[in-house]
């Protein structure tokens, strides 16, 4: 380590020491994205800076090592150093895994940075924004329901009344949020019962991978406090809609910071670079394998439906396509251009595997120059199968066991995840189907026990 970053680091310290820092966190995530970590006393802080903390991969979902297999060490971003804002006396670190003194092939985040390192070679900035959708629910006797009762209209989208009954954690996520410099902007209830979403500032892919598996962390952890508990599954009730994570994405100059997606004169009408379209080109090419990792659950099929919730249509995408300011494209291109926004991803994705899959794609459409054709301004949940098939429109994978299908055979996973994640990822996932596949429902039982 040279002496420059060793001063940075020692200045780093005594911050988190003035700010009441008692304990710094080694944190980084598993396949699923949460956070795994050892706690360290900021006395040894500069012991884990250097990796200090070594974690048993085995023990872990989607941290291939067997059990004889040396530890991995997580050596922490010292960017991303986060006091929590509901325990001060902490502070969290994202970090990379390393394995033997050299980053650990299988890490989630460094995957996510080999794709952005491949970007910056183009001369790119992946700047991405995460629309955070999730409940907060409190638990009653065999059930969990809204915080609120008078939370129970068929159409809550936006409902004031239902937002002012749950202002104060609400409001305590927010605050939070601002606390930490990310910029809400607005924030809402949502489409279901007991559902909201917050809107921040989008920043640079890692970033805004490192806040995302923060923002989970915090909201659970604040609800708690509140006796209630959030959920990020994405459909947890059948009838109402489904909590999805929106990416919204455009790619930078590296240089200059200048939004390389925008184009005022765009002949589509649609406010976006010919770059653009080429990264639309390239997600719609490998959408199959890229769904299996931004809705990377068996529940996450349930919320790509064009209908099913109380309130109508789902406004989930369900068709391989892209469009204007549309929301029943996969792929939306907002008011104003200048981005593209991918619907289909929840929010129980993997933000670092999610964004270096859909970046991978993207690339990969520049390089070669790829067009997505004229984008869709109609509903498409209203065409029939022949008119999808009349456009050549395909569908997403319907279950997570076709999106699995789609991932092992497409060579961008592979390239992106590397073979050992790869291969993990697919046995992991391929496992997490056949369990969900061989069980024997509730649906099942009152369908049929009596009926034959």
């Amino acid at each position: 380590m040279s002496h420059e970053s060793t001063s940075e680091l020692q200045q780093l310290k005594a911050a988190l020491e003035k700010q009441g820092v008692k304990y710094a966190i080694a944190s980084f995530v598993d396949v699923h994205g949460m956070c795994k970590a050892k706690m360290v006393p900021l006395t040894h802080f500069d012991q884990m800076m250097q990796g200090s903390e070594l974690f048993t991969g085995a023990a872990l979902d989607g941290v291939p090592q067997a059990v004889n297999d040396d530890e991995v060490a997580a050596m922490p971003d010292p960017a991303s150093a986060t006091i929590l804002p509901w325990n001060s006396e902490m502070a969290w670190f994202a970090s990379d895994l390393y394995l033997q003194g050299k980053p650990f092939e299988a890490c989630c985040r460094s995957i996510l940075k080999s794709v952005l390192q491949q970007a910056a070679e183009m001369g790119f900035q992946f700047n991405l924004g995460i629309e955070t959708e999730f409940f907060i629910l409190k638990d009653q006797p065999g059930q969990a329901v809204p915080v609120s009762d008078r939370d129970t209209l068929d159409k809550p989208c936006y409902d004031l009344q239902g937002l002012l009954d749950n202002y104060t954690w609400v409001d305590e996520i927010v605050q939070a949020m601002n606390h930490l410099g990310w910029d809400v902007y607005s924030f809402d209830h949502e489409d279901g019962n007991g559902q909201f979403e917050t809107d921040f500032a989008y920043a640079d892919a890692l970033t805004m991978s490192d806040r995302l598996t923060f923002f989970r962390l915090m909201v659970k952890e604040i609800a708690r406090k509140h006796g209630y508990f959030a959920t990020f599954m994405p459909k947890p009730f059948a009838n109402r809609t489904g909590s999805g994570a929106h990416y919204n994405m455009s790619l930078a100059d590296l240089r200059t910071g200048e939004n390389l997606f925008v184009d005022l004169q765009d002949a589509r009408h649609c406010g976006l670079s010919k770059l653009g379209y080429q990264f639309i080109a390239g997600v719609l090419r490998h959408a199959p394998a890229i769904c299996a990792v931004i809705a990377p659950t068996v529940n996450s099929y349930k919320r790509l439906v064009a209908r099913g919730s109380m309130s109508g249509f789902t406004w989930a995408p369900v068709y391989i396509c892209y469009g204007n300011n549309n929301r029943t494209n996969m792929l939306r291109i907002p008011l104003g251009g200048g981005r593209v926004e991918c619907r289909a991803a929840d929010i129980s994705s993997n933000p670092y595997l999610g964004a270096a899959m859909i970046l991978a794609a993207g690339l990969e459409g520049i390089r070669e120059d790829l067009d997505p054709g004229e984008p869709h301004t109609e509903n498409m949940y209203t065409s029939t199968s022949t008119e999808l098939t009349e456009m050549g429109i395909k569908t997403l994978p319907r279950t997570l066991g076709e999106a699995i299908e789609a991932f092992a055979f497409d060579p961008l996973s592979k390239s992106v995840m590397g073979s050992l994640m790869y291969k993990t990822y697919i046995d992991f996932k391929t496992q997490e189907w056949f369990e969900y596949h061989n069980h024997v429902s509730d649906w099942e039982i009152q369908r049929y026990l009596k009926f034959f």
